[in-house]
């Protein structure tokens, strides 16, 4: 039986149509903190994590719109860097 991982950290980005980006912007919101324009980042229970991807998956249009999500075990198993303007961090601390 293969064990099954608990990730808990999520970095969130999308691309979809004019029509829906509101409605996804804030079911995001709503689980992960903003961190620039399309892109949202945080922690996240398993919980979380199904129901952010149900309340979506409602939104979407699968055949037009993108939705990536990078599950990570924790915060500290990476290393970021921003460079220039961009990449305003919402109440976390940046990783470098």
């Amino acid at each position: 039986m293969k064990k099954q991982l608990n990730y808990n950290y999520a970095f969130l980005f999308y691309d979809v149509g004019e029509k829906r980006v509101q409605k996804v912007f804030k079911i995001c919101k709503k689980y992960l903190s903003h961190f620039q324009k399309s892109v949202f980042r945080g922690e996240m229970t398993p919980s979380k994590f199904i129901q952010l991807r149900k309340e979506l998956n409602g939104v979407i249009d699968k055949n037009e719109d993108f939705i990536c999500i990078i599950k990570l075990l924790n915060n500290s198993v990476f290393g970021e860097e921003v460079l220039g303007c961009g990449g305003h961090a919402t109440g976390e601390d940046l990783l470098i």
